[in-house]
């Protein structure tokens, strides 16, 4: 706008006969509280959806009452730099990064008015702020009732489009195999129904499995169990999975595509993906265990969640991206929830999907999850993995990417995970953000300081390098776990055994190796420098001549060789 249009903006809003539910005047103080701005964005967005509205608008410096409103002025973050940086700070807690369209200064002689110019919420997509949705009743914010809410999903879905009837098509242009493997998945799915799915025909099978509609083949029948010829009862859309290896530069080295019958494609995509083994420190001993790279269920969810949730219309595929140290899974269509955070603290069905036939008959072929918490569980997998949660990319304009990491990304999170079980789900998420460098939001924050564990200040915060509040050394966590110092004891005693005397580099090649890599090289050091000592006071072993630390050459006793009572095991 120019000066002259925002005055007459401010004069247009002065001049309203009562505050609406799309326009909010403020007389803001110099320190209006961000957690607040940002609920108002959210009311402000929904409601300019609701009422037709291209925008929303949050006036400060303009007392509500009287009519016309006196101009009251606002020092809200005069310096503009910093009132700048407010479209930032609002765009990392709303669904799809929405934000300020403008933020309009207004000078008057009354003082300064600040408009914040607030885009309508997307169609389909209602705007919220920290994974709540928020409107108005009358003048007063308020959470989004649930009637609104469901009355901006539905805008971007008239029609279900994986519903729609194949004309032509029968059940000669569905894969046998496939209907046959969905047979078997149903029976798993339906147990009370399984001895009744042999008796039914083909045709009666794919109407109970919701796949079909009264015995007509319908587009779910065509990219779940259509044979690869068949996707032209599609029109343009060519339903695909795509597999593709790149390298560390990021230039593609493989590929491979797999069409239709999907039902069968998953398997064949998933097995062309390099699981390689790794070690990691469970929960409770010191030694790694080795788990692969990715948890099959993980990958399985989120590829079955790509094709429930892919908007065909748009021609495109989905595409697994396979990195050195990540996996990219990528569907077109806008992310309809909005935010992942919504989705898990709802953990429940959303009331509208994209594909509702399609994603029914995957519920029935147990290929995605019934209740709806299929994203909150894979955040728990990989909890419980101790490996980094799933970043969802939503920033590209229809289209969902689900980065999968498959290695540690900060040992202190890793070790903090290992050691702290009681961690709920919310702290995991924040410390997850805090590893990979993204702010968290005040609650997040307050969190996990409280809980100490996290240190530095804002923005520059690293996960507490103490493994949970009373254990800071690898030698506090041995302690609770004397099993496992006992073990390191008896694997010293073997080798001085088999070699008679040993130098300190041949022990530590020995423990270190068994020690994980969660623990730094310092306190490996300082671990089996101790255990040495602790063994030598304990009449078990004693130095080779004069030699002090990294020098030192050790030998078992004359008591340890004759028997004596020291415990190996």
């Amino acid at each position: 706008m120019t000066p002259a249009e925002q005055q007459a903006k401010l004069a247009e809003f002065l001049s309203l006969p009562a505050e609406t539910e799309w326009v909010e005047f403020k007389e803001a103080k110099n320190n209006y509280d961000l957690d607040d701005l940002g609920k108002y964005f959210s009311s402000l967005s929904n409601e300019a959806n609701l009422k037709g509205q291209p925008f929303g608008w949050l006036v400060f410096g303009v007392k509500d009452k009287p009519i016309p409103r006196p101009i009251v002025g606002t020092q809200y973050r005069p310096q503009r730099p910093h009132l700048d940086s407010l479209k930032e700070e609002i765009a990392n807690q709303t669904s799809h990064r929405i934000t300020f369209e403008e933020i309009h200064e207004v000078a008057t002689p009354q003082g300064r008015v600040v408009i914040f110019q607030i885009p309508a919420a997307l169609r389909g997509s209602p705007t919220s702020w920290k994974g709540h949705f928020y409107g108005r009743d009358h003048e007063n914010l308020c959470p989004l009732n649930l009637h609104e809410l469901e009355q901006i999903r539905k805008q971007a879905l008239p029609d279900d489009w994986s519903a729609a009837i194949c004309e032509g098509a029968t059940l000669h242009d569905l894969e046998p195999n496939a209907i046959a493997f969905a047979r078997q998945e149903f029976k798993k799915k339906n147990p009370t129904l399984a001895a009744e799915v042999p008796n039914w025909n083909d045709e009666t099978f794919l109407n109970k499995a919701k796949v079909c509609i009264g015995g007509r083949i319908t587009r779910t029948a065509i990219v779940l169990l259509g044979r690869p010829e068949a996707d032209h009862f599609l029109g343009n859309c060519h339903p695909q999975l795509s597999w593709i290896l790149k390298d560390k530069d990021g230039l593609e080295r493989d590929y491979q595509h797999f069409h239709p019958p999907l039902l069968l494609a998953v398997d064949p995509l998933l097995a062309k993906i390099r699981n390689l083994t790794c070690r990691v420190l469970p929960w409770g001993t010191l030694f790694p265990t080795e788990i692969p790279q990715y948890e099959p269920w993980v990958l399985r969810e989120s590829l079955h969640n790509a094709i429930a949730h892919q908007d065909y219309s748009l021609s495109g595929r989905v595409d697994v991206v396979e990195y050195e140290d990540r996996l990219v899974i990528v569907n077109k269509g806008a992310f309809l929830p909005g935010d992942v955070e919504s989705v898990i603290h709802r953990d429940a069905p959303f009331s509208v999907y994209r594909n509702a036939l399609l994603a029914q008959a995957m519920v029935g072929l147990q290929m995605i999850d019934t209740i709806g918490s299929g994203i909150k569980r894979i955040f728990q997998a990989q909890k419980k993995r101790s490996f980094p949660l799933p970043d969802f990319d939503l920033t590209a304009p229809n289209e969902v990417k689900v980065v999968i990491s498959n290695k540690v990304l900060d040992e202190r999170y890793t070790r903090m995970l290992l050691a702290r079980a009681d961690l709920d789900l919310w702290d995991v998420i924040a410390l997850d953000k805090v590893q990979k460098g993204l702010p968290l939001t005040e609650d997040e924050f307050k969190s996990v300081k409280a809980k100490k564990l996290v240190e530095g200040r804002r923005p520059n915060l690293f996960v507490s390098a103490k493994v949970a509040a009373t254990t800071d050394t690898v030698e506090d966590y041995l302690h609770k776990r004397g099993i496992d110092k006992a073990y390191c004891k008896k694997m010293v005693v073997e080798l001085l055994e088999k070699k008679g005397e040993a130098k300190r580099e041949d022990i530590d090649g020995l423990l270190r190796k068994k020690l994980s890599d969660a623990i730094t090289d310092n306190q490996k050091t300082n671990f089996i420098r101790n255990l040495l000592q602790e063994m030598r006071r304990e009449g078990a072993i004693e130095r080779v001549g004069s030699s002090r630390g990294p020098n030192a050459a050790w030998r078992l006793s004359n008591g340890a060789k004759k028997g004596g009572a020291w415990p190996v095991a």
